[in-house]
């Protein structure tokens, strides 16, 4: 028996970190092309060597910049829909792929641990890119909580736009313990334990919830599903909690995972770029009265 919840628990872990496998059809997206947004594709580099690519949208006549962060084992492509939308407000615009996922470099993965060198990467490339960049970030489901945990000690970054984001690495990783039907205690500490034999990090160095308040006094605002079934949306409100003023909340119900934006296109697409477009202005009448 205890081999067996050892297996199991080596089973997540793999699934959490093992790198991606290309499979026949992830050369057939969609691009920027089928929206008719003009686009570049480039790539930039982690600290530890790991190259990665994406698209970005310019606007030349434009100091704003908006990164795109998609979730776990997924790929820009799923951000067309916002990414191009915020271009359209006016906003250069980077989405790109984490490590391990569709055109950047095969590595292994995790849940939010080694993908915050990545979004590093991604900063400098924006600085690189346009100098005295206004940065904002939205990121979905792992890659909000890496949106989180960067911003909180990058200060360049303006304002951060979180969908469906999780408060722990750990309270994720027990639901879906729990959701296939497998009790969390004692598999959270058997694969916790796995992960930091095998991968080199435990759950607790994930943990959005506790870094949140340092992104104040820049805003944030989360989005979650009421029905979202992978993060439950105890999470958005835990989040919500923890994190200093200036934060908006907004529940969509009924959506699922990452399914605001699918309820309402136009309604989730305004939202954000207002959200945005308002940090924007608020930060540079705060620059221009202390300057």
């Amino acid at each position: 028996m205890l081999t067996g919840a050892f297996g199991v628990s080596a089973y997540v872990a793999r699934r959490i970190n093992g790198a991606r496998k290309r499979a026949g059809m992830d050369d057939y997206a969609f691009t920027p092309w089928e929206l008719d947004v003009p686009h570049e594709t480039v790539e930039f580099t982690a600290d530890d060597g790991i190259t990665l690519r994406g698209w970005w949208f310019p606007r030349p006549d434009s100091h704003r910049v908006i990164i795109g962060c998609p979730g776990h084992r997924r790929g820009k492509h799923d951000l067309l829909g916002i990414g191009s939308a915020l271009w359209r407000a006016g906003n250069n615009v980077l989405l790109f792929d984490f490590r391990g996922c569709w055109d950047s470099d095969p590595a292994p993965q995790s849940l939010a641990y080694k993908e915050v060198p990545d979004l590093d990467a991604a900063l400098r490339y924006v600085k690189w890119r346009v100098s005295g960049a206004d940065i904002g970030i939205i990121g979905y489901s792992m890659g909000a909580a890496v949106a989180i945990l960067v911003a909180s000690r990058d200060p360049s970054v303006r304002a951060v736009v979180a969908d469906s984001s999780f408060a722990t690495m750990r309270d994720v990783i027990a639901h879906a313990l729990r959701r296939h039907r497998f009790p969390p205690h004692p598999f959270v500490a058997l694969t916790d334990v796995y992960n930091r034999w095998h991968y080199g990090y435990p759950f607790n160095a994930v943990r959005p919830i506790d870094d949140v308040a340092r992104i104040s006094p820049r805003p944030i605002l989360f989005i979650h599903g009421g029905q979202d079934d992978v993060t439950p949306v105890s999470h958005a409100f835990r989040l919500y909690e923890a994190a200093r003023e200036p934060k908006e909340l907004w529940i969509v119900d009924g959506a699922a995972h990452c399914g605001a934006y699918f309820d309402n296109r136009a309604k989730y697409v305004t939202r954000v770029a207002e959200f945005f477009a308002d940090s924007q202005t608020k930060a540079q009448e705060a620059g221009s009265a202390s300057a």
